[in-house]
């Protein structure tokens, strides 16, 4: 796949394509080989968490030239991940809130 391809698929709104793609399955996995399947960003922390995700650093949709580059690539655990996208209280949102209970209990 090259860069015309994955323009095509961006602008088509279609990228789910090239991330089931050959191209970006065996890229991933150079990746997770590379960063021993750890967590960069726990790593960074101190802590080890297996890593789950490979994380574009600069997007594909911003930057399409970059993404079969293995220096754009992070392997990340799927918190950190989320956490990257903004996605960090995903799990807070989903929960159902506690009913209000009068102060006093009996």
């Amino acid at each position: 796949m090259d860069i015309k391809d994955i323009i095509k698929l961006i602008q088509a709104d279609n990228l789910m394509k090239f991330y089931k793609g050959r191209d970006w399955m065996e890229l991933r996995l150079i990746a997770l080989r590379r960063d021993n399947h750890e967590c960069q960003k726990c790593k960074e922390r101190g802590k080890y968490r297996k890593a789950d995700c490979v994380h574009h650093i600069k997007e594909v949709k911003d930057y399409p030239w970059l993404a079969l580059s293995l220096d754009n690539l992070m392997s990340l655990c799927n918190s950190c991940h989320n956490a990257e996208h903004g996605r960090d209280n995903i799990w807070e949102l989903n929960k159902p809130q506690p009913k209000f209970m009068n102060e006093e209990r009996w």
